[in-house]
C-alpha cells in the first residue's frame, strides 16, 4: 500500500509539473490543444487544412478575427482555410446563410470582416431574411442573383452539413480552430496555463498553439 501512495503521488507530481512546462509556446496535447480521436478527412498534398467554427453573431469570433486574418495571410499558399458558421437558433439562422452564401459566390474571405463590422460596429440585427438582404444591396451585390443563392438547396445543404461537422469536430464552443482535420484548439484551450488575463492575450495564445500545430502537421505530412 505505501509502495502504491508513494507511486501514486509521483504520477499526480508528474502530471503537475508537465502542465505547469506547458504554455501556448510549448503546448500539450490535452491542455492547450487535443487531438481528435477520429480524424476528419481534409484535402490531399501538402497543404494543411485549418478550418475555423465561428458565428457572426459571437463577440469573441469578432475579437479573435483580425488576429486570425493577419496570420492566415501570413501563411500565404502554404494552407487551406476553411471555415463553418455554427448553428444556434432561427433568429442566427440568417447569419448562418449569409455565410454560405457568400462562400458559394466565392466572396467569404472578402466579406468576413465587413460582416463582423456590420453586426458588432453598425449595429445591424441580421436575425431576418429581409435584413441580410438588405444589407447585401447595399454593398455591391445584385440583390436577385444573391436571393437566389441564399434561398437555394446547395445553401440549405451546407447549414444541414454544419450541424453534422459539429458532432464530428466535437464542437461545443467557438471560436474554435481544427489543424489538419485532427489537432483542436480554441482561445479557451489555448490559455488554460495563463491566469487572468485582457481576451486580446487569450487570443494571441490560441494563435501560438497555432503557429505549433502548423508545424506539427507539416513535419507529419513528409
Amino acid at each position: 500500500m505505501r509502495v502504491f501512495k508513494q507511486l501514486l503521488g509521483v504520477a499526480i507530481l508528474s502530471a503537475a509539473a508537465m502542465g505547469a512546462m506547458a504554455s501556448p509556446q510549448n503546448p500539450a496535447n490535452g491542455t492547450e490543444y487535443v487531438t481528435l480521436a477520429a480524424p476528419q478527412p481534409v484535402p490531399a498534398g501538402k497543404k494543411i487544412e485549418v478550418l475555423e467554427f465561428f458565428a457572426y453573431w459571437c463577440p469573441h469570433c469578432n475579437a479573435f478575427e483580425p488576429l486570425l486574418a493577419e496570420w492566415i495571410k501570413k501563411q500565404g499558399n502554404n494552407i487551406v482555410v476553411r471555415r463553418i458558421h455554427v448553428p444556434k437558433s432561427d433568429m442566427t439562422l440568417p447569419q448562418q446563410k449569409l455565410f454560405f452564401t457568400l462562400e458559394a459566390m466565392g466572396m467569404a474571405e472578402q466579406y468576413q470582416a465587413k460582416v463582423f463590422e456590420a453586426m458588432h460596429v453598425q449595429r445591424e440585427k441580421f436575425t431576418k431574411d429581409e435584413q441580410v438582404l438588405d444589407w447585401v444591396a447595399k454593398n455591391g451585390f445584385d440583390r436577385k442573383k444573391f436571393t437566389d443563392i441564399y434561398r437555394s438547396l446547395p445553401v440549405q445543404q451546407r447549414v444541414k452539413l454544419a450541424d453534422q461537422a459539429m458532432t464530428d469536430y466535437g464542437i461545443d464552443s467557438w471560436p474554435m480552430v481544427i489543424i489538419d482535420g485532427r489537432y483542436k484548439t480554441s482561445p479557451q484551450m489555448a490559455s488554460a496555463t495563463l491566469g487572468s488575463e485582457p481576451e486580446i492575450e487569450y487570443h494571441k495564445a490560441t494563435i501560438a498553439v497555432m503557429d505549433h500545430l502548423l508545424a506539427k502537421a507539416k513535419a507529419e505530412k513528409k
